[in-house]
């Protein structure tokens, strides 16, 4: 490795390590695991962990497809597409949830209908803290795996489509396990974004104790009158964090895809055979 690289590398590391050691020196030791167990505290807790993990599956359960079109479709618009797709990613998360807010809202054209048709308010419900949440975590599952396909081009999957193999079925037993490390890596990306989320959840479903008051909206809230708690619940989060990247990411995937590319010639062959 080049000498040179230590240099901006460590100011990198610096950048991001020091803020969390600027939280640890003001932290008031003596009152940290009375502050981290109280009830508020293991409220929003549960709440930020039951709803990133609720707008993950959305995020997987939508974004894979997304990702999909994007990078194997040619419709007329794809680049238009894509950019508005990303859109949250530049966008402030306070306009974000302004822009939910007039969509779902009262006065929102959607929200108007569910009102009227259904009797469903989304604003300032749990549920608007998953929207929200999947609204700004998305674009990072969706990145992860149109990257994935076009740098991983469509080899395999021509093979299969000339062996017989059906769309359904090419994408099925081979898109899927190829996708495999990119999901993870996706899905972990976006659970973290989600568990992180601020401004589109305190502007479109508000800041309810137990309702919609996730970990980043208690550590808001409690800055306000105590300082020290409101830095103990922020280092729990910053915890739960680096706890759920560095440990739940699955590298076992990494095999799993291993294997089905090891064993690539005998499943097309199989899927050509079964499709005919």
């Amino acid at each position: 490795m080049p000498w040179p690289l230590w240099v901006p590398a460590t100011l990198a590391l610096a950048l991001v390590v020091l803020p969390v050691v600027g939280l640890l020196t003001r932290t008031d030791l003596r009152r940290l695991p009375s502050l981290i167990v109280s009830d508020a505290s293991l409220q929003a807790l549960r709440l930020s962990l039951e709803t990133a993990a609720l707008s993950t599956v959305v995020c997987v359960l939508l974004g894979v497809p997304l990702a999909v079109v994007l990078a194997r479709s040619a419709i007329p618009g794809i680049r238009l597409l894509r950019a508005v797709v990303l859109l949250p990613l530049v966008l402030p998360p306070v306009v974000g949830g302004l822009a939910l807010l007039y969509l779902l809202g009262r006065k929102g054209f959607l929200g108007y209908l569910l009102t009227v048709t259904a009797g469903i308010q989304v604003p300032f419900t749990t549920a608007a803290v998953v929207i929200a949440q999947t609204f700004v975590a998305m674009p990072f599952l969706v990145v992860s795996l149109e990257g994935a396909l076009r740098g991983g081009g469509d080899a395999y999957e021509r093979v299969a489509s000339t062996l017989g193999a059906r769309p359904w079925t090419v994408f099925r037993r081979v898109t899927v396990p190829l996708l495999l490390p990119a999901l993870g890596s996706g899905a972990v990306l976006s659970f973290a974004r989600a568990l992180g989320e601020f401004g589109a959840t305190i502007t479109f479903a508000g800041s309810l104790q137990g309702v919609t008051r996730t970990l980043p909206l208690e550590v808001y809230t409690r800055s306000e009158s105590d300082v020290d708690s409101a830095v103990a619940v922020a280092l729990l989060l910053v915890v739960v964090a680096v706890v759920v990247i560095a440990v739940a990411r699955p590298r076992a995937v990494d095999a799993v895809v291993d294997a089905e590319t090891t064993g690539g010639a005998k499943r097309l062959k199989g899927t050509g055979r079964r499709a005919r």
